[in-house]
């Protein structure tokens, strides 16, 4: 076991984290784990953001990793509201905004992401929302709630997972939406036109409006106050309040200023790791959604943004940083709700990756399985109000053998037998 004398220091203070900090007093480590964040509130999952904790149905306490005692008990120093300005890794030493140094044998970066930015005229004006942080969701549902009651009118940039579960969140309130979308369908690039027209199909039955292949060129107002919101085509919306909503960039600032290799934003972005979730440095490592790993399932480097990979990948890079041998070949995986739909996908198979896609259930009913193949083997799967089946549609990935497709879309047909 590392001696008690090493200081393990993780910058970040979300999701991944806590939980490193978690499995490096779960695994014995006994020296000084240090956890430095740049927000006020102990580490929060996110996911009640977009989701419970926005709609109502959860309350505030609830989001957190752990109760705000857990880390005293488990002599877990927590720096809150705190930014790490520069790492030197020479003297293996990150520097806080304050001054202060801190020396470090083992370093994990867990910066996490923020949202991409609009440029365009207007988006200083009250009633524009991000949604990243706590702050911003008590914000937005403080908004929606308004809206509701008011009448009042969003308009969303944006239709991909945030987008549609604000607007979701928004009609639940029983406020007007717009969504402004530049693809041909929400979630074009994550699910293709094929199940991306089924969210649409979703929200409009709820009540969305959708205004495709087009993008927000100007938000106007007056007195401060948002009234419209202008496209590129020509077209003016109304709206009360405007949600950007048009993904999010990893936070890597601080890592490509110490020098660490980096992964171009054209391939998706992030700090570059190896399956250990190794950064250039061995002294160094990354996770969470900064983290570009060197996949040893897929074989390619991925990153992925989603609460699970923080929820596991944290675990992993203190493993590795404690020495032992670590190979992070999760399957990519992420759920949603909407309304009354529930869906988890499970793999990797943007446009372009996949030749064929079946479907096992009734999409009318919105009750199916949806897998993504190629040359026959599964390379995704999404079940859609159907439970207790990720792990068979997560076996069916890791096999990597090709599948009879008419048996893949027969419901009497055990997913389990086709492994």
């Amino acid at each position: 076991m590392v001696d008690a004398d090493q200081t393990f220091v993780i910058v970040g203070g979300g999701l991944a984290g806590a939980k490193a900090a978690e499995t490096l007093r779960e695994e014995g480590f006994n020296g000084r784990v240090i956890l430095i964040g740049d927000e006020r509130e102990h580490p929060y999952e996110r996911p009640p953001l977009s989701k419970g904790f926005l709609i109502g149905k959860e309350e505030r306490d609830s989001v957190f990793v752990h109760e705000a005692a857990w880390y005293a008990q488990h002599d877990v120093e927590l720096h809150r509201g705190q930014t790490v300005t520069a790492i030197d890794r020479g003297a293996r030493t990150v520097r806080l905004g304050d001054g202060t140094a801190i020396a470090y044998d083992k370093l994990l970066l867990a910066t996490g992401a923020e949202p991409r930015r609009l440029d365009i005229p207007g988006t200083d004006l009250a009633g524009v929302h991000h949604l990243r942080r706590l702050a911003h969701s008590e914000r937005l549902r403080h908004e929606l709630r308004k809206l509701g009651r008011d009448n009042g009118h969003l308009v969303i940039a944006g239709a991909g997972w945030i987008g549609l579960e604000v607007a979701s969140a928004a009609r639940q309130y029983g406020a007007e939406v717009t969504v402004v979308e530049s693809d041909p369908t929400p979630l074009h690039r994550v699910l293709g036109p094929e199940l991306g027209q089924l969210f649409a199909d979703l929200h409009t039955d709820h009540g969305v409006r959708f205004h495709f292949g087009a993008r927000l060129t100007e938000i106007t107002g007056q007195d401060g106050m948002v009234l419209a919101v202008r496209t590129d085509d020509g077209e003016e919306h109304p709206a009360h309040a405007v949600l950007i909503a048009i993904g999010a960039a990893p936070r890597t600032a601080l890592a490509e200023n110490s020098g660490l290799a980096l992964v171009d934003r054209a391939d998706g972005g992030g700090v570059a790791v190896d399956e250990s979730l190794r950064t250039s440095d061995p002294d160094v490592f990354a996770a969470g959604d900064i983290a570009a790993v060197q996949h040893p399932l897929l074989h390619t480097r991925l990153r992925v943004e989603h609460w699970a990979n923080a929820l596991n990948g944290g675990p992993a890079a203190a493993r590795a940083m404690l020495g032992q041998r670590v190979s992070y070949d999760r399957v990519p995986y992420f759920f949603t709700d909407q309304y009354d739909l529930g869906m988890e996908y499970s793999g990797w198979a943007p446009p372009g990756t996949y030749d064929q896609v079946v479907v096992r259930g009734d999409t009318g009913k919105r009750e199916f399985i949806a897998f993504w193949l190629k040359e026959g083997r599964v390379l995704a799967g999404m079940n859609v109000n159907v439970w207790d089946v990720t792990e068979p549609i997560q076996n069916l990935i890791r096999a990597r053998t090709p599948v009879d497709p008419e048996a893949l879309a027969d419901s009497s047909v055990p997913l389990e037998s086709l492994i």
